[in-house]
């Protein structure tokens, strides 16, 4: 390639800048940078690099302040593609969870398929094999035709991509809500193992090593993909669908095999994703990481579609594509294992020692960047946002139970309870997935955690996702905490250790001081139970500006748990195992009704302060019932959270074999309703044989955990509670499993 040093694109404006999301002082400051104005085509590097998407130049100083090292973490947080965790024996654990909230909002199929895609090209560009898929999603409310056809949609995204791809959906959760009409959350978690020595990292280094495009050709698709997920959702976003990448498992399958078979090469360099911002973020963070420069060709990219100028090719997001460097004097055993898997492999490129960007086309340079400058750690902006406490929290907060009428009927009213769509069994989603290829799938959908198992040892892992809308709505503080301890409780009940978490932080604008108070108060909340509990923050994605033009979507943010199991043989279920069992208590059933399920249903209210959570606590409960199940005491472990204690009791029974039943006896100073369906935290309902239940109680003083005594599994069929509830596994059975199909209309 020829060089001509001279910038031969005319250069920009302010006004331009504007349109492209930068403010005026990022465009002074960019001046400043270059010494003169952009071109175009490095405006539009500069504003998707400086995106919100990419940059997270509103958010991260407050992430700084998550525990970011430390544990069993190989990597601190940022420093690759995905967390990696040491599960021992020599393996690593790759995770991370992302959101593709805006995309799915206005083309839901492909927006939710490519969200799949990129996750998992985060993983293998580790090293690690992905084993498994999670999908936490929020909707708006299904009694809206849109909201339904939303959802189906975002279902069969996921469901086609990662059936085709052969990576098993284990597991995740869908909470619905007027709040999220119109902007749905649509999050996705990806899983892989690595062994150490085969761990792939997202670098450049070495001036000369040539760098190449692999994978996909580059097209128009999802070019500004980046800045369209930094701005609020408008009457006007339907008509961008082309910011929305368009996604093929079949080509992500054989670049998945192409890319585990050169991460084994000792003549790899790097290798990072071509998500957000394509090319540029890839090159870009590729050469800052390796403290190097790199030139780019871009007349040798493999275009699919004619007249693309240089602007559309830096910017493209075209799916299944991966930037690649290698040591110089390897090109043909690298091209070989392309070939081999019938990929394109274009040398577009190589290290320089300028610490620059440097790209051209037709020759001639269009752009010339410090690469420092564009990334995250470097020079993109970070900004102190103003937080102020929400006005709404004041009303929200106040409850005044007396003033509520309890159910008549306790029975119509758990019927009831159970068919609602956040409490319901979610068979009609997850059935439309392959949980079980790869048959290492111990424990799948529908559980308290999925298991699955670490091929070749006895190992297991435990993933959980977890963050509830409501409770962060009404006490963001509370609701960060609680997101943490609900996943590390949920790993804990099939017999796991909790290790790490990553987070997708879902949230409204973070210009809004009330939006940014949600935001800081949550993290700070995640950070203090991350912190007790020992689970460091690997990594995971903010995603801003989720909202419609009637306002902000519930301040979500969701956490992804990765539990460890050193022996397969200590895990446990929901579901009563057998007649006779003792249905016992860890924890206490205090019956908060704020910000519960019940309340909404019961009188339309989301009021009040969340369930308490004191952290201690919460440590306590999960230590007794991790000995427990370690020690054999433990035959099934169900926590209680959505919908109370008879929801979980209802889910607990309809997991047992056929026949079996619940006789429940208890005592508490509450209402029936408080009592009942109360969304206590540090809970769990557990079993134990009659021999083991003074066993079980010495571990739980020892702990400081009240151990209750509520009842006994029977052969009665029903479930039978107090002189409050007397129903037979049909009528549970018919309201809880079959009642989100029927709202869906299938």
């Amino acid at each position: 390639m020829a060089i001509d040093n001279a910038i031969k694109e005319p250069q920009v404006d302010e006004e331009l800048a504007l349109e492209h999301g930068l403010s005026s002082e990022e465009y002074a400051r960019i001046q400043d940078i270059l010494g003169r104005k952009p071109t175009f085509t490095e405006l539009g590097i500069f504003s998707v690099m400086w995106s919100e998407h990419c940059s997270y130049k509103s958010s991260i100083k407050v992430l700084k302040t998550l525990p970011r090292s430390g544990g069993r973490l190989l990597v601190s947080a940022g420093e690759e593609n995905a967390g990696l965790v040491d599960v021992g024996d020599g393996w690593a654990v790759a995770f991370k969870i992302e959101s593709h909230n805006h995309p799915s909002a206005v083309e839901p199929y492909q927006g939710a398929a490519t969200g799949v895609g990129g996750i998992m090209r985060d993983i293998f560009t580790m090293g690690a094999r992905p084993i498994a898929c999670l999908d936490p999603l929020h909707f708006g409310s299904l009694d809206d035709p849109h909201n339904r056809f939303l959802l189906d949609h975002v279902v069969k995204g996921i469901a086609d991509y990662g059936n085709c791809l052969g990576i098993p959906t284990v597991g995740g959760e869908v909470f619905i809500s007027d709040a999220y009409a119109g902007n749905p959350i649509v999050n996705v978690m990806s899983v892989g193992v690595v062994r150490h020595d085969r761990v792939a990292s997202a670098v450049a280094k070495g001036p000369g090593n040539p760098v190449y495009l692999v994978g996909s050709k580059t097209g128009r698709d999802g070019i500004h993909g980046a800045t369209f997920a930094s701005e609020e959702l408008s009457e006007e976003s339907e008509s961008r669908k082309s910011n929305v990448q368009v996604g093929d498992p079949f080509s992500e399958k054989l670049l998945l095999e192409a890319t585990l078979e050169l991460a084994r090469r000792p003549f790899l360099v790097g290798i990072q994703d071509m998500g957000a911002a394509g090319i540029t973020c890839s090159s870009s963070e590729m050469a800052a990481k390796g403290e190097a420069g790199i030139r780019l060709n871009l007349d040798a990219v493999p275009l699919r579609e004619e007249g693309m100028i240089p602007y559309e090719i830096m910017l493209s997001e075209s799916q299944e594509r991966m930037l690649v460097v290698i040591q110089k004097g390897f090109e043909k055993e690298l091209k070989e294992i392309f070939d081999r898997w019938d990929l394109d492999c274009t040398p577009i490129g190589e290290v320089i020692d300028t610490g620059k960007m440097e790209v051209f086309s037709n020759g001639k340079r269009v752009a010339e960047i410090p690469c420092s400058e564009l990334v995250l750690g470097g020079g993109a902006p970070q900004y102190t946002m103003p937080a102020r406490r929400p006005a709404y929290l004041e009303e929200a907060n106040h409850l005044d139970l007396d003033a509520l009428p309890e159910p008549k009927d306790y029975n119509a009213a758990l019927l009831k309870l159970l068919a609602r769509p956040n409490i319901t069994h979610k068979g009609f989603i997850f059935e439309q997935y392959d949980s079980t290829v790869r048959t290492n799938t111990v424990i799948g959908p529908g559980a308290d955690a999925a298991v699955i198992r670490v091929k070749g040892t006895s190992k297991g892992l435990a993933v959980s996702t977890d963050g509830n809308g409501r409770y962060t709505w009404l006490n963001p503080n509370a609701g960060g905490r609680i997101a943490v301890a609900e996943a590390a409780r949920n790993v804990v009940c099939t017999g796991a250790q909790p290790v790490a978490i990553t987070n997708c932080l879902n949230f409204g604008n973070p210009k809004d001081p009330e939006i940014y108070y949600q935001f800081s108060e949550a993290v700070a909340g995640m950070g203090d139970a991350c912190r007790l509990f020992n689970t460091p923050v690997t990594g995971g994605n903010v995603s801003f500006y989720n909202e419609n033009p009637d306002g902000a979507v519930y301040p979500t943010p969701v956490v992804g748990m990765l539990g460890l199991i050193e022996d397969l043989e200590h895990t446990t279920t929901p579901g009563f195992k057998q007649e006779g069992d003792f249905i016992v208590v860890l924890g206490s059933i205090n019956g908060e009704l704020g910000g519960s399920e019940y309340l909404e249903m019961a009188h339309k209210l989301v009021a009040g302060e969340p369930p308490l959570i004191n952290l201690e606590t919460e440590m306590n409960v999960q230590g007794t019932c991790l000995e427990g199940i370690q020690q054999g005491f433990i035959h099934s472990a169900h926590d209680i959270s959505d919908g109370g204690l008879a929801v979980c009791l209802v889910e607990s029974l309809l997991a047992a074999p056929d026949g079996l039943g619940a006789e429940i006896h208890l005592t508490r100073r509450l209402r029936n309703d408080e009592m009942l369906f109360g969304e206590s935290q540090s809970t769990i309902i557990i079993t134990v044989a009659e021999d083991d239940l003074l066993p079980l109680q010495r571990i739980a003083m020892g702990d400081q955990v009240p151990c209750i005594t509520i009842g006994r599994v029977t052969t009665s069929g029903r479930l039978q509670l107090n002189d409050l509830i007397d129903l037979d596994r049909k009528q549970l059975r018919k309201a809880y499993m079959e009642s989100f199909g029927r709202i869906m209309g299938a």
